[in-house]
């Protein structure tokens, strides 16, 4: 076995954070040390790791002798001078900066120099929490995110005085426990929180336009864009009292920026207790552990389809009109449509009604596709009607793209449908933490792959459905919204004006 780079590591705080670390920290070989304030504390969390280590042996992932030495490599610090021995200290308590600050302050009197500390915050800034300390250069923030054993990425975060060699230690300690670092500057909400901001935020104001329900925009993410988990699934699941915080902290770091905006949606419902899962209810109801969800309106029978027209500006119109001979309609190819047609279009960041007069065309009969991604690589259609669209013209636009099996779902008019602008967002805040030099492109994809789940990092996103794409899916959003949340990040703005991949970092 490869030396382990730090013997001895202590653990200040033993909630489920602390007891992961603790975790891979002792399978990594190092002997752990346990402290936590609370009296008794850090003998429980030994106990749980051992009883894990027994149920991993009886289910035969490990030999009784490695379960063995796991738990010899564990031990109890009663006070915070039983760990004045220990190569690397790391931090895992209350994300209060006055509490960290104090604990650090404490350890820097007890432990050597050459012993390196490190803080798991989530939100502090590791300069803020290191600027007290006499010796800051051997201060960082190393993230880890939970469950521990599961959650393959941790950030290493250098303050403004943090050395290299810390950073560069942490990163070699981190790969021995099983673990990929990745390097992030101290900014707010470093790689993962920051990135992750735009899915659950514009699924947000998605719902307070009015456009659709909870359960049908998690469904469109799924089936459409290939997301794990719906945004409101993800919320329920990981909480509102944890991730409506973070949502308000990042944007009030940021001093209040657009991108970040919070909504009143998650505040209203984090005071009234719908936190998700683990209340019961959330976005949706809990029962048995099981969420219940609304089932998806059926398919209507339409008696007699009428001719379909497909607008010249249509995204993908020739992958349209070959979608369109597939599901057997009868398509017109005047240069205008018929007074029975159905008027299809298929925007990029414009709303059904902007197009509708734009082209001049009658809104009653106009219906709008999201074409964004190729049709054959998802497992929905996403249609979207405009305020004066007929129920014939919707119904027969429904009936008509389900006619292979494939899920449709009809929203409201919305610019930029549902997954256009939530994947815009998503590429958009990428590329902006690329632009300031947060970390860099590789690090960023590996982060958000590891640590958000998401089908492919969000430059990689970028990259598929095309920069040039995104581009023109914000610029449109910001002329329909006026809003400055959608105002394209330089780093896309350049890179997709010359045809470049959003990985590519100058040099």
């Amino acid at each position: 076995m490869q030396a382990t780079f730090y013997q001895t590591v202590g653990i200040v705080g033993t909630g489920a954070m602390g007891r992961g670390i603790a975790q891979i920290a002792a399978q990594a070989g190092s002997t752990v040390k346990l402290m936590d304030a609370q009296a008794g504390a850090a003998a429980k969390a030994r106990e749980a790791l051992c009883s894990q280590w027994d149920r991993m042996r009886e289910k035969g992932r490990i030999g009784a002798d490695i379960a063995d030495a796991h738990k010899a490599r564990v031990q109890v610090a009663d006070t915070l001078d039983d760990l004045s021995s220990c190569d690397l200290v790391i931090e895992a308590i209350v994300e209060r900066l006055d509490a960290k600050k104090a604990l650090f302050a404490q350890l820097e009197a007890i432990v050597p120099e050459r012993t390196v500390l490190a803080s798991n915050t989530s939100s502090l800034s590791i300069t803020a929490i290191a600027a007290g300390l006499t010796h800051p250069g051997r201060f960082a923030g190393y993230h880890f995110f939970n469950p521990v054993p599961l959650m393959k990425v941790v950030e290493v975060i250098a303050g403004l005085k943090t050395s290299t060699d810390t950073c560069q230690g942490l990163s070699e300690y981190a790969c021995q426990t099983g673990h990929t670092p990745v390097h992030a500057q101290d900014t707010p909400g470093f790689i993962v929180n920051h990135a992750g901001r735009g899915y659950g935020t514009e699924a947000l104001r998605i719902v307070s336009e009015g456009i659709a329900d909870f359960a049908t925009i998690d469904r469109i993410l799924r089936d459409q864009a290939g997301f794990k988990l719906g945004p409101f699934e993800l919320m329920d699941l990981t909480a509102l009292d944890v991730s409506h915080p973070v949502m308000e902290s990042i944007y009030h770091q940021y001093y209040e920026e657009d991108r970040y905006r919070p909504s009143v949606i998650t505040a209203q419902r984090l005071a009234g207790g719908l936190l998700g899962r683990k209340t019961g209810e959330g976005f949706y109801r809990y029962d048995g552990g099981m969420a219940q969800i609304p089932a998806e309106a059926p398919v209507p029978d339409v008696a007699e389809m009428p001719p379909v027209w497909v607008s010249p500006r249509a995204a993908r119109r020739s992958e349209l009109l070959q979608l369109l001979k597939n599901l057997g309609a009868h398509i017109e190819t005047g240069p205008s449509p018929s007074p029975q047609a159905l008027t299809l279009v298929a925007p990029l960041g414009f709303d059904i009604t902007t197009v509708a007069v734009v082209e001049r065309l009658d809104p009653a009969r106009t219906v709008g596709i999201d074409m964004l991604i190729d049709d054959a690589a998802t497992k929905r259609r996403v249609l979207a009607t405009n305020p004066a669209t007929r129920s014939d013209m919707r119904d027969a636009a429904h009936a008509l793209f389900a006619r292979d099996g494939k899920a449709v779902s009809v929203i409201r008019d919305s610019g930029g449908f549902v997954t256009q602008r939530v994947v815009a967002t998503i590429v958009n805040i990428a590329s902006d933490i690329c632009q300031q030099g947060i970390c860099s492109p590789k690090d960023l994809e590996t982060a958000v792959t590891l640590g958000l789940g998401y089908p492919m990092g969000p430059l990689a996103m970028g990259d598929r459905y095309g920069p040039t794409n995104v581009l023109e899916v914000l610029f449109n959003l910001q002329t329909v919204y006026g809003d400055q949340r959608y105002r394209p990040s330089p780093w896309l703005r350049r890179r997709g004006a010359i045809g470049l991949s959003l990985m590519h970092e100058e040099h």
